[in-house]
């Protein structure tokens, strides 16, 4: 009883949207330059407008928990080893990819989402899937863009009634 007593009680902070304080991560899985890079990344998937891009609202640490908290040590591995891919390929420029123009970025994440190696595939989609689910989930996008309740509509029990409308039920 007290432990679903307690989820209760903490079920409003779960559902409305995360924020850097709640990613925290006691343990990261990236090197402080294997985050920027990520960082990067997420910001030309998600690229800053009138609105916070991606890296604005730390969607990075977003994904960087998600993946060490949520998926299993194979998948952990990928996700490092395709970042190294990705600054890798970047090099091959002779600059670092946030260095690199923007359509030279989307062109970069365009041949790892077109590879035909599996694992440079599933980095990119795992990325760009968590990329979109941070963003979306994030306690700025859902508190000033879908404006998220988390109960909706109201119950107003104690509303005057117009008198002219219960005559006329009579």
């Amino acid at each position: 009883m007290a432990v679903a007593l307690g989820g209760l009680i903490s079920l409003p902070a779960w559902a409305e949207g995360w924020n850097r304080a709640s990613v925290a991560s006691l343990q990261p899985i990236l090197s402080a330059d294997q985050d920027l890079l990520l960082a990067d990344i997420v910001e030309t998937i998600i690229p800053a407008t009138d609105t916070p891009g991606a890296k604005a609202l730390g969607v990075h640490s977003f994904i960087q928990k998600m993946v060490a908290d949520c998926y299993e040590k194979s998948v952990q591995q990928n996700f490092v080893s395709g970042l190294t891919t990705v600054a890798g390929l970047a090099r091959q420029t002779g600059k670092s990819f946030g260095a690199l123009e923007e359509i030279q970025r989307l062109n970069l994440l365009k041949q790892l989402e077109q590879a035909t190696d599996a694992d440079q595939k599933s980095f990119y989609r795992l990325v760009k899937s968590l990329t979109i689910q941070g963003y979306m989930t994030s306690e700025y996008v859902m508190t000033n863009i879908t404006k998220y309740e988390l109960v909706p509509g109201r119950y107003h029990g104690c509303v005057p009634v117009k008198t002219k409308a219960l005559t006329e039920k009579k």
